[in-house]
């Protein structure tokens, strides 16, 4: 292996040494601690120091990298007390998820290291939107973010290095192409010679690294993060290296042939930089054995320190209060007189704003900008607020989502529209896995809305009609708004934005330019979790949201015979049970509609609350109305069949009569 130490003086070359030796060191100890049983599992990167080592001594500290499993020499690097990482590996308070996850799956905006989920893909596009935020203020700084080979076959990589290219993001893809993904050879992953080929179709700069070479790494990232902090754009790096153990220790390397294991052993990123330090007289034997003991010592000390501590204990009201990031609502008031609009126009209202009131927030979603949008919500957005601030987005709703919570975690808020509720199954993964769990692992927040125009009884058919709301309200984590007034959309949008919780805020298409309503033209806030009564009565509670609420007026209004109390949601999660309740115990009847097909919907928890805890107040059955257990169709017939409001009178007399 040739070293090409260039201008780094003796200093930077001893230091390099040393920070490769540490998680390498490390590393042997863990090995010993996961046989005894002491950990519980172990993703070992012997063999690759070389490549994390490198790329983060060459960045600055206030710069943010995303590592993964066998990136152990970012975080030491970055000097995280070792006892810390300890307790993260034995699941201990004193890590940096309380236990809740293991390993490296954590991030600490303290060392500026954003940890990975298994879904892998995800944090290329988190890349994007924190390099995204320093790019808007201004701030002359990369981000690094890894992958294995195997992760590049993931879309979440081409949509990540596809947005980094089109907005000219200051993002190092650095890939760790070891050989293997888990078992699996590169032969059955790829089919080009060289990974950084890729970045050709993408516009971008790539290279291949020796990744065992601590010098070309280092060097390498150096020169290139020089050029980028002052000229903004993404690159792509391959690193050449081998995964000298199991993908994990149990999987093993029975599949590695012994003679591709023992040319790569050759190839060790220290030994050999420790021959090439001790040919330019800088090391020897004694000073690499006063090393060794020195990281020994600090070893032995922290895991002392980690050992010491107690488990974890469980505390429910603890691990509930962490599912979210507190947020005080704030009520604002609007002193304006009102004006007649419609819901396409009080959301349009809303969000403008709310660009308004806070500066560090960026709408992003497909044909926003100039077009307006294809429901023209953001119509006249860019004359207002420029491009930077309102982007359109290239065809990726998980790219896009993820990019969100990058933008989150540097510092800003990020609005994204679906064009379809309907699409958000192409971004359903960095939604539920990345954005809904982050406060509760780490500790971090998803200061993100998600703008989804929904619903049916507009002959759009299966792909353009859905209300997925029920895809959402089951993931602990997010929060789900539902209005069916201007009113509502307008000042639950404020909070929602506010909130630094993920939002998913569904906005009926059917009701756009179809519901108007008195909305006062200055901004102001509602309260998530409090439901509206729009009618009151002593016979019958019913329960609805979204255009179940005006399907309810308009059966009532047709029926003034009958005496209801008609509640409307306006927000699924949180859910007002309260007003259910105080609802139920006047009246002794429920009956709950929802446009969404019935099976596994709102409908079926409410009724279930309400049958654990009012059941004795009950005259009668619960009644759950929704659509069909089908797609939605598109002919205006088979969707009227579909849709529940014919059901819905039916099932409501019958009640009734009870």
């Amino acid at each position: 292996m040739e070293y090409q130490r260039k201008d780094i003086d003796n200093n930077t070359l001893l230091n390099l040494y040393k920070r490769m030796l540490k998680p390498r060191m490390i590393e042997e100890k863990m090995l010993i601690l996961l046989r005894q049983g002491k950990i519980s599992k172990w993703f070992s990167g012997i063999g690759q120091e070389a490549i994390s080592v490198g790329v983060t001594s060459a960045m600055t500290a206030e710069e943010y990298i995303l590592p993964m499993h066998r990136n152990l020499g970012v975080f030491t690097t970055r000097e995280i007390p070792l006892h810390r990482l300890f307790s993260q590996w034995q699941g201990k308070a004193g890590g940096f998820t309380k236990g809740r996850d293991r390993s490296f799956h954590f991030g600490t905006q303290e060392y500026k290291i954003v940890g990975m989920i298994s879904h892998l893909g995800p944090q290329l596009g988190v890349a994007d939107g924190i390099a995204l935020a320093d790019v808007l203020q201004n701030r002359e700084r990369i981000t690094a973010v890894f992958t294995g080979e195997g992760g590049t076959s993931e879309g979440d990589f081409h949509e990540a290095l596809n947005i980094a290219s089109v907005w000219q993001l200051p993002v190092l893809f650095c890939i760790e192409n070891n050989g293997y993904g888990l078992s699996t050879p590169t032969s059955e992953q790829y089919n080009c010679e060289n990974l950084a080929d890729r970045g050709i179709g993408y516009g971008m700069e790539s290279y291949t690294i020796d990744g065992n070479n601590i010098l070309d790494v280092y060097s390498k990232v150096g020169e290139l993060g020089q050029r980028m902090r002052k000229k903004p754009g993404p690159v792509l790096l391959e690193f050449k290296t081998f995964r000298m153990r199991g993908h994990e220790e149990a999987s093993g390397t029975k599949y590695v042939p012994d003679a591709l294991m023992e040319e790569w052993g050759t190839m060790d990123p220290i030994a050999n930089y420790e021959s090439f330090l001790k040919e330019e007289g800088l090391l020897d034997n004694i000073k690499i054995d006063l090393q060794k003991a020195e990281i020994e010592s600090e070893i032995n000390e922290h895991l002392q320190f980690a050992f010491g501590e107690h488990e974890v204990d469980f505390v429910e009201s603890d691990e509930l209060s962490d599912v979210y990031k507190a947020f005080a609502y704030t009520e604002a008031r609007s002193n304006n007189a009102g004006e007649k609009i419609r819901l396409v126009d009080a959301v349009s209202q809303g969000l403008r704003q709310s660009m308004e009131q806070h500066d560090n927030l960026v709408i992003m979603g497909q044909d926003i900008a100039g077009y307006g949008g294809v429901f023209k919500v953001t119509e006249g957005f860019v004359d207002a607020f420029g491009t930077s601030r309102v982007r359109n987005t290239p065809i990726c709703e998980s790219g896009i989502v993820a990019a969100a919570m990058g933008l989150s975690i540097n510092g800003m808020k990020a609005v994204v529209e679906m064009q379809f509720a309907d699409f958000a199954s192409s971004g359903f993964n960095p939604i539920v896995n990345y954005l809904a769990k982050s406060h509760y692992r780490w500790g971090e927040k998803a200061d993100v809305v998600i703008r989804m125009p929904c619903g049916g009884d507009v002959g759009a058919g299966p792909f353009h009609s859905q209300t997925n709301e029920a895809w959402f309200t089951k993931t602990p984590g997010l929060k789900v708004a539902y209005p069916a007034f201007p009113f509502d959309a307008k000042g639950l949008l404020a909070t929602a934005i506010n909130d630094p919780n993920p939002v998913l805020f569904f906005e009926h298409k059917g009701l756009y330019r179809s519901v108007y309503q008195e909305v006062p033209t200055g901004y102001y806030t509602l309260p998530f979790g409090k439901a509206a009564l729009l009618k009151e009565g002593h016979e019958i509670t019913i329960v609805s949201y979204g255009a179940g609420v005006h399907w309810a007026l308009e059966i009532l209004g047709n029926h003034p015979e009958i005496k209801a109390d008609l509640i409307d949601l306006r927000t699924l999660m949180p859910l007002d049970m309260t007003s259910i309740y105080t609802s139920i115990e006047k009246t002794g009847k429920l009956i709950i509609l929802q446009e969404d097909s019935l099976f596994g919907g709102i409908s079926s928890d409410i009724s279930a609350l309400v049958m654990e805890n009012r059941f004795e107040y009950l005259d009668g059955p619960i009644k759950r109305v929704g659509s069909l257990e089908m797609p939605i169709p598109f002919s205006k017939r088979l969707e009227n069949g579909y849709l529940p409001k014919e059901r819905f009178v039916v099932a409501l007399k019958e009640l009734l009569a009870y």
